[in-house]
């Protein structure tokens, strides 16, 4: 997006400061970037609604932010820094069932749907908004590997299985509907996702020697 009257530099996700006014000012800013994206979209986003909103200067948001794509890529990063609970059922397959169903409860949810919706499309229009997705989602795959290497020390799963592969495995069906097909999402098919991806792991297929055994016999 082109800022007409107020040209940014180069975009840019700020180095977090911890604690204080500074703190509190970034958290303003990242909630009214995150209204502003829902209501209006990226090609409507602009630094002058979000300090508007946020009550934060806009030179401070120039400074701190460089425009929009800072705002979103911040936005994003401030999201994954989230705590994000993970389910313990004793069972692999249950508890991908339960992260598949977050993700399909959240995003078809008509209340919460619509802002990480607006989120992830904005991010997508910017390098600098695309990178912080790509971290935003490996900082979440690697925290929900917890549930895939509980279930290799019980030995359900082989030893070397690669969890942030199987999570990954597990939602991806749910995005792709979501961002690139825009088929509709339902239960059905994040239950299913999950015992895909369930299945492959006790199989074998996520681990290290899986992987190498496969392009050995390619090449």
């Amino acid at each position: 997006m082109t800022e007409a009257t107020h040209p940014a530099p180069e975009p840019r996700t700020p180095t977090p400061r911890p604690g204080g006014r500074s703190a509190r000012v970034r958290a303003e800013v990242v909630a009214a970037t995150l209204a502003e994206v829902t209501e209006k979209g990226y090609d409507g986003l602009t630094v002058e609604a979000v300090a508007t909103r946020s009550g934060a200067h806009k030179a401070t948001l120039y400074r701190r932010w460089g425009g929009v794509d800072g705002l979103v890529a911040d936005a994003l990063t401030a999201s994954a820094d989230q705590p994000w609970p993970l389910p313990d059922t004793g069972d692999l397959q249950q508890d991908l069932h339960r992260i598949t169903q977050e993700v399909f409860s959240v995003f078809t949810d008509p209340e919460l749907g619509p802002t990480p919706i607006a989120l992830i499309s904005a991010a997508q229009r910017s390098d600098a908004g695309a990178a912080a997705l790509r971290a935003f989602f490996a900082a979440r795959h690697r925290q929900a590997a917890e549930v895939v290497e509980r279930a290799v020390a019980r030995g359900e799963l082989p030893t070397g299985t690669d969890g942030a592969e199987v999570v990954r495995a597990a939602t991806a069906p749910l995005y792709y509907r979501l961002f690139v097909s825009g088929e509709p999402l339902d239960a059905r098919t994040a239950e299913r996702a999950a015992d895909t991806a369930a299945l492959a792991a006790r199989a074998g297929l996520f681990t290290t020697t899986a992987t190498t055994t496969t392009t050995t016999e390619r090449n």
